[in-house]
């Protein structure tokens, strides 16, 4: 079996897409710039699935980019708990401010400057300048490069410099000049319903008749390449849950620079004696225990927490920058870690089962 010397990618792929793309997600009605916009971004290293409820609350509370340039940091990092990698949320408040001071609260549509606000790359910018304004701008995310790799058979990893080139080649190459915006839906969507990691559907897909791998007859998931494993470092921490007689707990705002930025968190310690050594000088300490160890998986290394829950029988009002008591109804109102968010909902059973 060869190719088909009449085959056009492009319009292929839009054919399929006509008949099986997803054309009923809540960010493409209206498609409007910041609609896109903030979908491209929540989308980053996220399923579709996971991302829809997060954007509706978001569009809920932030209807405009002006409303959210004028919310305060800690509103949007609340609104964006659970979904992970929140420089995203830092970024994305950062830019909206950008756009209403730099462009009167109008996105740019050319894909340079668009990559010069912040938390917006090359891939997210082309999405934005095709998706919202109909411009013939290649993407290259997740998704796409996987399509690509397999059409054209690309041996590598796709994070090495030179594998990446040569798929943004290609991916200018394909990209047709009119029907942009449902050409880059499509090309997404076909990776990702269709030409999928695992188990891909290739005798429904619309690229068959010329994609190298499969036309090769081997295993088409040999493609992309993946990344070279190194071992995960891991890091240890004990996370001080620590609450006073009125049943409030302490927290503290991380710096904005790192892991969780901007986002409150209990306390950690490299010991359990260090954090009660800590409790000492916030009052009369109480019973305290030690829960099951958590494990949290960042992209880079794995955390190991040990919570501790201390009780104080008396408690100091506290007068370290950046630390405050709050209820467990406030603290479940501020921009929270996942695992924070967890550890605060389990004191709320356990609080609700003591009274």
């Amino acid at each position: 079996m060869g190719k088909n010397p009449s085959f056009s990618f492009s319009n292929a792929l839009l054919k399929w897409f006509d008949e099986h793309g997803r054309k009923n997600l809540p960010w493409q009605h209206p498609i409007a710039p910041y609609r896109v916009w903030l979908s491209e971004v929540m989308l980053q290293q996220t399923q579709v699935e996971t991302v829809i409820p997060y954007f509706e609350r978001f569009l809920k509370k932030f209807p405009s980019v002006k409303a959210l340039a004028k919310a305060p940091l800690d509103d949007v990092l609340h609104l964006w708990t659970g979904l992970g990698y929140y420089a995203r949320a830092r970024n994305l408040h950062k830019c909206a401010q950008l756009v209403v001071s730099e462009y009167k609260g109008k996105f740019p549509s050319d894909v340079e400057q668009l990559v010069e606000l912040p938390g917006i790359g090359k891939s997210t910018a082309c999405a934005i300048s095709s998706i919202a304004f109909g411009q013939a701008t290649a993407i290259l995310d997740g998704n796409v490069k996987r399509v690509l790799t397999r059409f054209h058979a690309v041996e590598g990893w796709p994070g090495k410099p030179k594998v990446e080139k040569m798929l943004w080649q290609y991916a200018d190459s394909h990209m047709p000049q009119e029907r942009c915006a449902d050409y880059t839906q499509a090309i997404m969507d076909l990776g990702a319903t269709l030409c999928t990691r695992s188990s891909p559907n290739c005798p429904a897909c619309p690229m068959q008749d010329n994609c190298e791998a499969y036309l090769g007859d081997e295993d088409v998931t040999k493609y992309p390449e993946k990344k070279p494993r190194k071992a995960t470092p891991e890091k240890s921490t004990t996370m001080l849950i620590v609450r006073d007689q009125k049943d409030r707990i302490l927290l503290e705002q991380r710096p904005t620079q790192g892991i969780w930025g901007g986002l409150w968190s209990f306390m950690e310690f490299d010991s359990t004696e260090n954090a009660l050594t800590y409790c000492q000088q916030l009052g009369k300490v109480g019973e305290h225990e030690s829960w099951s160890e958590i494990i949290h998986v960042f992209s880079h290394y794995k955390l190991k927490i040990t919570p501790l829950l201390v009780t104080l029988n008396s408690a100091l009002s506290v007068k370290e920058d950046g630390k405050q008591w709050v209820t467990l109804e406030e603290s479940l109102n501020l921009g929270l870690a996942a695992p924070v968010k967890r550890l605060i909902q389990n004191v709320q059973k356990l609080s609700e089962f003591l009274i």
